[in-house]
């Protein structure tokens, strides 16, 4: 008996060891894994040094934006509708200085139509909020036949109103209003259905979007969750306890819904958020590891390099490159040429100078990022769908000149200039039958006309033989994308010159295939 306890004991005891042991090892594991995922340190020269951006971005070319929420309601002005309904003496631009003097016309409309700012103020638009006719399933079906691989809701606006199930604030799009989670859904049904999903924040702003007066409602203390805790002074330094309700927001929004791309608006760039951009981006990117796949940060670093170059995706605000960036970037823009939400008087551009941006934009190592804006019941408006089903059609026909390629030896040709940097697509030209745009992918180059030319011919300086650019260039044969015509060609010492093009192929711009 005593010696059967003697090998029991040696038995428990081998196997206690052996659990300890296997502990030791899977804390070991544990640890390793941990250190392997915190790759990012949060400053500037860790990033750097592991960062880069990923190659599904700058292949995808196409993205879809959506500006949606209470703000939808009303459908007057813009999404800054709550900003301006309280700009009663003048109103105060995204940088806070005054520009136009007296109400604006955005605050006289709303005492006119809902009454006192006092009674009736921004808030009292999220039970209106219904979106009684969301159905995320159809939108992703419009956005893939617009040809889009991406796609990024508006997570959280200058307004503070979460559209998805936050965990930081109750003014959610779960808890109020729609009562649904308007982010989750579209993220559920746009990578079941192979979409890239992302999230844009514009929630720094929040600090200093409303205008603070007794005779508001904004000025609230039971509100402050909603219009931000800031007194009446304008251009008051943000808080560190409003920087923290910030981070909080933000990382529950990265850890809840794991966005694959995570955008940000213009106030993040300030100096008040300096210790925040750095630590920010390792955290995101430190959870891409640990998630096993690649993410990126979009930002406009709107005045100054903010994020450094090579952290983040630099984004223009509705403009463009003059030339070719060697580091991806992309351009954001609206269908509505007056609002990035829906407004009864929203005006549409038309699907040519989309497609011609985009063909601008992607030979330039660009992408372009196009918003739409649902009504407030869910719906997206007909016109909007017709221009995203036009660029869809385009896409079909000439989408291998777009999708996976490259920026060439030049991005293009002609006499039409484009002009740099945030709000400069009003200054720009439409472009002529002389504007020639080029991508390239693996042994073709595609030449891409921005207008149908004149006498069906064309001649194309930069693949003339005695150019730079052409004269170490075979070219085999060229073909007219969307179309059956046997092209000739003659490559001169000027100009690659074809006399005649056949018939015209669609009514955008048109794909010469160039097989070298």
């Amino acid at each position: 008996m005593i010696l059967m306890n003697r090998i029991l004991t040696l038995i428990l005891t081998g196997a206690v060891i052996a659990s300890c042991g296997s502990k030791t090892e899977k804390k070991k594991e544990e640890a390793l894994a941990q250190e392997t995922t915190a790759k990012y340190e949060p400053n500037w020269e860790s990033i750097k040094e592991n960062y880069k951006d990923p190659e599904w971005f700058n292949d995808s070319k196409f993205g879809i934006f959506i500006h949606w929420g209470a703000y939808a309601v009303p459908a007057y002005g813009s999404e800054w509708y709550p900003r301006q309904m309280y700009m009663d003496t003048a109103t105060f631009s995204a940088q806070l200085t005054p520009g136009q003097k007296g109400p604006n016309a955005t605050y006289l409309h709303h005492k006119k139509t809902y009454g006192d700012q006092k009674e009736f103020g921004y808030k009292d638009f999220i039970p209106m909020f219904k979106a009684e006719k969301f159905d995320a399933k159809e939108w992703i079906g419009i956005f893939k036949k617009s040809g889009a691989k991406y796609v990024i809701p508006v997570a959280d606006h200058h307004d503070g109103f979460a559209m998805y199930k936050s965990n930081t604030t109750r003014w959610n799009s779960v808890d109020m209003g729609p009562k649904r989670d308007v982010l989750g859904e579209l993220f559920k049904e746009g990578r079941a259905q192979g979409m890239i999903m992302g999230a844009s924040s514009h929630y720094a702003f929040n600090w200093s979007f409303y205008n603070k007066k007794d005779k508001f409602d904004t000025t609230n203390p039971e509100y402050a969750d909603l219009y931000s805790p800031k007194g009446k002074d304008l251009k008051e330094p943000v808080s560190e306890e409003f920087k923290k309700m910030w981070w909080d927001r933000t990382v529950d929004l990265i850890d809840n819904y794991q966005p694959d791309i995570l955008w940000f608006d213009f106030y993040l760039d300030i100096p008040d958020y300096k210790e925040y951009r750095p630590k920010i981006a390792a955290y995101y990117y430190n959870k891409g590891l640990e998630w096993g796949k690649e993410v990126v940060i979009n930002d406009k670093n709107f005045d100054h390099e903010a994020f450094p170059e090579g952290t983040v995706i630099y984004d223009l605000e509705r403009g463009k490159l003059p030339g070719i960036r060697k580091l991806p970037w992309q351009t954001d823009t609206s269908i509505g040429k007056n609002s990035w939400c829906y407004v009864t008087n929203w005006e549409s551009r038309t699907a040519n100078s989309l497609v011609d941006d985009l063909v601008d934009i992607v030979s330039k190592n660009g992408n372009l990022l196009l918003n739409v804006g649902p009504k407030a019941d869910g719906t997206i408006p007909e016109d909007q769908k017709e221009i995203l089903f036009q660029i869809g059609d385009w896409l079909n026909t000439n989408g291998e000149a777009i999708y996976d390629t490259e920026y060439w030896s030049t991005f293009g040709e002609g006499p039409t200039e484009v002009k740099k940097g945030h709000h400069s697509e009003g200054q720009n030209k439409g472009f002529t039958g002389q504007d020639i745009r080029f991508t390239k992918k693996g042994d073709k180059l595609y030449a891409i006309m921005m207008e149908w030319p004149e006498g069906n011919k064309v001649d194309i300086k930069s693949l003339g033989k005695a150019n730079e650019y052409g004269k170490d260039l075979n070219i085999k044969s060229v073909k007219l994308l969307g179309s059956d015509a046997k092209i000739s060609f003659d490559v001169k010492d000027d100009a690659l010159s074809i006399s005649d093009l056949g018939n015209k192929s669609g009514d955008f711009a048109h794909v010469l295939e160039i097989s070298l």
